[in-house]
This record gives structure tokens, sequence and C-alpha cells, in this order.
């Protein structure tokens, strides 16, 4: 085993082994301050783990450096029990990466919250690893113009898994404001799956740049995954207590807004002529008022009473836009609405805490295609 290899190897393992620690540090942190946020609702505990599967992962790849330093070291590297190992080290890690984007609230749509998916995609990194090692034991080498064939498909599964990190991350920090950090966390993950291009380009295959690439992004990584859970400590200091929150419907477009923590106090929104934005917010207001269980919540999607979730943003993009709060107390539509799962959202605030106008209740029910909603009344 070379030097550089050793040094490799043994930088990853404790690079890998500090950040997972801290990361597990900062969240089981984050639970035990913000257990009420994360838990307000009593009949599902709706628990974000995407930090604990983040550090899990990265707890895999301490175990995969040191399998990977024992096989060097020991010389059984090339033999049938290692590679055993890399491809579970490999199912392992790819399926902690892929519960963690699960959590990611910028996530791509089909893998956010979306269990039916994620479940089918765990299966097909399962499969295309299994086959990918079935493949290598039994058909031995296969290399076409110094590409191995057989490592092409763990290439495409790895890109696919950074594709998500990468527009999940990328999306995560832009939204909370931090646009230099999103351009850097997309180059990032492309030279993360930059550094498993040589396992499958062979004249890509250059000991010293390949291990120095492979530090650098793991080691950038691990500091974008801190610089995450540093905006999520943020996120949740700054998103208002259920209890606070106050609205009444006085009138058609006219609403009654108090969130003290956003400096908004008993203050006057008209939404004007935004009368589908002030008709979505109504209609999530009386089924979390008049509603129980499932009744609450609005399916939001294609099959949905409500069709696209722009129209969530909308609600939350116009009330910003019509209010006077200071640009840094801006809404934020975790601060509205609750994912509750399956497409479903619901407005956070207490049923005890929504009043809405008797003559605009019974002007709202009677139209013709809202008639669904006096049987919650």
């Amino acid at each position: 085993m070379s030097e550089v290899t050793q040094f490799h190897n043994l930088s990853h393992v404790f690079i890998s082994l500090i950040g997972a620690i801290l990361l597990l540090a900062i969240y089981y942190n984050i639970r035990k301050r913000f257990r009420q946020i994360l838990e307000e609702d009593e009949k599902q505990k709706r628990v974000d783990q995407g930090l604990l599967y983040l550090s899990l992962a990265m707890f895999v790849w301490v175990v995969s450096g040191t399998w990977a330093y024992l096989g060097s070291r020991f010389e059984f590297d090339n033999g049938f029990s290692y590679q055993v190992g890399v491809n579970l080290l490999s199912i392992v890690n790819n399926m902690f990466l892929l519960l963690a984007i699960f959590y990611f609230y910028y996530a791509p749509s089909f893998i956010y919250k979306n269990e039916r998916n994620v479940r089918i995609i765990l299966a097909i990194i399962i499969f295309v690893t299994l086959t990918t090692f079935g493949v290598s034991y039994f058909g031995g080498g296969q290399i076409y113009n110094n590409i191995d064939l057989t490592a092409l498909p763990d290439l495409v599964l790895s890109g696919f898994l950074c594709y998500l990190l990468m527009v999940s991350m990328y999306k995560t920090f832009l939204y909370r404001g931090l646009k230099v950090v999103s351009v850097i966390s997309a180059l990032v993950v492309a030279l993360i799956f930059y550094s498993q291009l040589p396992e499958v380009f062979l004249n890509l295959d250059d000991e010293f740049n390949n291990n120095l690439i492979k530090i650098v992004a793991k080691t950038s990584l691990i500091s974008l995954f801190l610089v995450l859970a540093t905006t999520w400590v943020i996120q949740l200091a700054n998103t208002p207590k259920v209890n606070e929150m106050q609205i009444k419907f006085i009138d058609w477009s006219l609403i009654q807004l108090s969130i003290p923590s956003k400096n908004i106090n008993n203050e006057r929104i008209d939404f004007g002529s935004r009368t589908t934005q002030y008709k979505n917010l109504l209609k999530f207001a009386l089924r979390r008022k008049f509603g129980s269980g499932d009744d609450q919540s609005i399916v939001v999607g294609a099959s949905g009473e409500i069709k696209n979730q722009t129209y969530l943003s909308r609600i939350i993009d116009d009330l910003n836009d019509i209010s006077s709060q200071d640009e840094s107390l801006k809404l934020d539509r975790k601060d509205l609405f609750t994912f509750i799962g399956e497409g479903k959202y619901r407005l956070r605030m207490l049923p005890e805490h929504i009043t809405v106008d008797q003559n605009l209740l019974n002007e709202f029910t009677e139209q013709s295609e809202n008639k669904d909603y006096s049987a919650l009344l």
C-alpha cells in the first residue's frame, strides 16, 4: 500500500468520524431544544430526521474507509470477502443518503416525504448493487476501451443520488438566503460524482489526483452538512409557535393577522384582486377550524383540491408583499403550513385561534364549488 493511499484512507476515516459525531450531537441538541415545534402534532410525531441519516451515512464512510485501509494493509483488497464488504457498505450508504433526502424540504417532489417512491428507489439500489457484484464475481472483469462495464450501473445509480442531493441542497441553501453556499454545494456534489469516474473510466486512474479530489470533496460536503444543520437551527428558532398565531377573516380579501414573533400584531392585510390566494387560505382555515382528523388538511397536487404547490408559495409571497414587516421577519411557507404526508398540508394555527365572519362564511359555502365545506360546519 502506497503512502498516498494510506494517507487518504486514514484521513477519510478520521474526517468522516469527526463530522458524523458533530452532526449527531447537533441533531440531538436540536431535538431537545425544539421538541415542541418538531412534535407539535400529537397524533403523529413529525420529527425531521434528515440530519440523523446524514450522520449515519458518514459513519458508513468511517467503516468503508477502515475497510479499505485494512484491505490494503493486509492485502486482501482483491479478494471475494473484500468485494462483499464494499457492496454491502455501498447499499447501506446509499440507503442513508436517500432517507436523508426524503426529509429535505426542497427535495424533488417525487422524493420529499414520498414513502412509496423511496421504497422503490431503495429496492433499485439493492438490486443494482447486488447485480453489479454478481456480474463482477461470476463474469469476471468486463473491460472495454478502458471502461469497466461491471461498475457502470453503480456509477449511474450514484449519479442519480448525486442529482437528488445536488438539487435538494442547492434549493435549500438558495431559499434560506445563502446563494453563494448554494452554488458551492452544487459544485461539491458534482466533485463527489467526478471522484467516482476513475472506477469506471480506467484512463482517469491517477492515484494522487483521485485521492486528493476524494478528500477535498468529502471534507467540503461534511462542512456543507454542518452549515445545513446551522440553517435548520436558525429556521426552527424563527418558526412561530402555534399558540401565538391568530387569524381573522373579516371580509372578502381582507384578513387580520397576528404573529408576534414576526412583529405582526393585528395587522390588516387586503389581498385585493389576489382572490385565488385568499380563497385557498380561507379553505385551509375552514378545514383546520371545523374539520376533524383527515378533514383538517387539503391535498395539494394534480389530483388534489389545490392543483399545484405553487399556490401555497403564492399565499406566503402575497402576505409578504402586502404586509409591512421587516425583510428579516418575512414569513416562510413552513410558518403557516404543516406537511402531513401523502401530499396533504394543514394550517398550523390552532382552531380556536381562527375566526371567520359569519356573513363571509355563508357567502363562501353558498357558492357551488364550495358546497363540500358546508358539511364541515
